[in-house]
């Protein structure tokens, strides 16, 4: 028999509210103990418009009837305004997943009956809060993932301009390895302007590609018309504005990394200004940057996702199964199975992919990580493997403001290695080829 002791509190809440939040109006269901029955409980319902008058006379309502907890449904991101505003008015605001209070199946579903369930899961402790950062963090997330959009928008305007170079029979893509280098640029600016000669076109090569002129001049040589060079004057002057705009959310993100500061014991230490023994996130980015595989932005995409207060993850673990990184046990009878690890943040998973697909290529302990593993269990677990490495040093990085990344080296696993073990599953798998091994040990 196995004993458990519970040394926390069950999670009930004795006076809850529930918000079934639509796109103009939120189902808001309130239920507190009764002023003399004892056991007896009050439940009110009633509809809130997503003004922000509304919400905060809700607030104030919900603050006088001495709420202790508000429980809300993610729903797109019409749950902002009920969140942040209630919050500012200083209730305990939960943001649950839409999965784990679905409603029971056979009932009637409407957004009344929603907002009681909600509520009743709410008071008997049976839901979960979602990670919601703080606002300096929401903001650098905001910055982040509008700069990850623009640079996917401007990647795909780079691959209009070579369709609209491969109608024109224009093969410079074949030669160049980057349209929008220097050389590149300059062609393209040149086509836009008028030349067509592709002799006077292929001098404008610069540093590598002055050797290909011949080849250039070849690929130039095509049919590339007015209406090609208006079509490649607009692709280009977007591709243009959204490198400005680019630039202009590095400085911004750039600004806000300084704004933000690790929570700390001291006076300030809230995450909205710099603690008395925390480190601003900026610094906390240049740590992360150490990390094989990991540049500036993606160490500004994990910061702006994950935050910089690891106390909502209490150990590396409890973060890698936030972020979906590893397999969901199933357990029945005798039967032990993972299945698949879910979603997670898309954000976080797109740059921690990116991290591990290069640290792939490196010669360091992770690179050897995924040498080892993609041999057995292919390239995609290779590469979740290596991401939940890189996600895990990273929770280190950020939960100790004193640590820093030291690199084991990509011999570390053959460092380690027990020889009995590897012997044992050499001659193991000579037997199975039918040979028949005699081990002598080596002299010096």
């Amino acid at each position: 028999m196995e004993e458990l002791r519970e040394d926390h509190d069950d999670g009930t809440v004795a006076r809850v509210a529930a918000i079934d939040i639509a796109k103009a109006s939120g189902m808001v269901c309130l239920r507190v103990p009764h002023d003399t029955i004892e056991g007896r409980r009050v439940q009110q319902v009633w509809t809130v418009a997503s003004t922000t008058n509304a919400i905060l006379e809700l607030g104030d309502r919900l603050v006088c009837q001495g709420v202790e907890r508000v429980v809300m449904e993610a729903t797109g991101s019409y749950w902002r305004p009920f969140f942040y505003l209630l919050e500012a008015r200083g209730l305990d605001c939960w943001l649950v997943n839409a999965r784990d209070v679905k409603n029971v199946p056979g009932r009637p579903k409407t957004d009344k009956l929603d907002a009681v369930w909600l509520a009743k899961l709410a008071e008997r402790g049976m839901v979960r809060a979602s990670f919601v950062p703080p606002k300096p963090v929401r903001q650098l997330r905001d910055f982040t993932r509008t700069r990850t959009v623009f640079v996917q928008e401007r990647t795909r305007h780079k691959h209009r301009v070579d369709k609209a170079l491969q109608d024109a029979q224009i093969k410079l893509s074949g030669v160049v390895s980057d349209l929008f280098g220097v050389s590149g640029r300059a062609m393209l600016d040149a086509l836009v302007a008028g030349e067509r000669n592709p002799r006077a076109l292929a001098e404008l090569a610069k540093g590598n590609l002055v050797k290909k002129k011949a080849a250039l001049a070849e690929a130039l040589t095509g049919q590339f018309e007015d209406h090609h060079a208006r079509l490649l004057q607009v692709l280009l002057g977007t591709v243009d504005h959204l490198t400005a705009q680019v630039n202009e959310l590095d400085r911004l993100i750039a600004q806000t990394l300084e704004e933000i500061a690790t929570p700390g014991d001291g006076p300030g230490g809230t995450g909205t200004e710099p603690a008395a023994d925390g480190v601003s996130a900026r610094v906390l980015a240049e740590r992360l940057d150490a990390v094989p595989g990991i540049g500036p932005a993606t160490a500004q995409i994990i910061l702006a996702e994950i935050g910089t207060d690891m106390s909502r993850f209490p150990t590396p673990e409890h973060l890698v199964s936030w972020a979906k990184l590893c397999p969901r046990t199933i357990q029945s009878g005798a039967k032990n199975t993972t299945g698949p690890a879910g979603q997670g943040n898309p954000w976080l998973k797109g740059a921690l992919g990116e991290a591990a697909n290069a640290a792939a290529r490196t010669d360091t302990f992770l690179g050897a990580r995924y040498r080892r593993i993609v041999k057995r269990r292919g390239h995609a677990k290779a590469l979740v493997a290596v991401a939940r490495s890189i996600l895990v040093i990273t929770w280190h990085l950020i939960n100790d403001p004193d640590a820093s990344y030291r690199e084991l080296g990509s011999d570390w696993h053959r460092r380690h290695l027990d020889p009995a073990r590897k012997t044992r599953d050499l001659v193991r798998q000579l037997q199975s080829l039918g040979h028949q091994v005699t081990l002598e040990s080596a002299t010096a």
